[in-house]
């Protein structure tokens, strides 16, 4: 340990080891919420299956189309809605895929469930589900399995990189060097 002149510790050392132990905390705080955030497209797709499961078995717990069609008027003619799932299912494919190559961190993963439960809606309410099912179906896993591949690409990048910053840090006891 270095001292200055009147004995005392040299405040330059001590502070760049707690330096070092905050940012070897706050590596590991990452690591946890990456690992954490990577089972996100997971978790998504869990909740659209049992949203699928509840619009297979036609809404139980929902009331009669005819009273909310009462209340709220006509919904779209289901082939409207099919060409609005058939834009929006692009959409959100190319959105998540230039997500992926630009390697941004977004969690929109829910926000589809979200999505694809108002077209199960739509067709429940025009009373077109049991010829839609499927198509609503099908987007929902082609969308949720590219936006969970998204997130847990990003999520694999980032923890082999704070991996090796940690790895770094408990070699050396210092700092890495930034990254360019």
């Amino acid at each position: 340990m270095t001292q200055t002149v009147d004995n005392q510790p040299a405040t330059g050392l001590a502070q760049q080891q707690s330096q070092v132990e905050l940012f070897e905390l706050q590596l590991r705080a990452d690591i946890r919420r990456l690992g954490h955030f990577s089972n996100r497209g997971l978790w998504a797709f869990s909740l659209f299956m049992l949203v699928s499961m509840m619009a297979w078995r036609d809404f139980p717990m929902l009331p009669l189309p005819d009273k909310v069609v009462a209340a709220l008027g006509p919904p779209p003619a289901p082939h409207i809605i099919s060409i609005v799932l058939l834009f929006y299912t692009f959409s959100a494919i190319i959105l998540s895929l230039s997500r992926m190559t630009a390697g941004l961190e977004h969690k929109s993963s829910f926000c589809h469930v979200g999505y694809l439960t108002g077209f199960f809606l739509f067709y429940h309410f025009a009373k077109a589900l049991d010829d839609n099912f499927w198509a609503v179906l099908g987007a929902g896993v082609t969308i949720l399995s590219v936006e969970s591949y998204r997130i847990w690409s990003y999520c694999r990048e980032a923890l082999g990189r704070k991996t090796e910053q940690l790895d770094f840090i408990q070699r050396t006891g210092r700092i890495p060097p930034e990254d360019e």
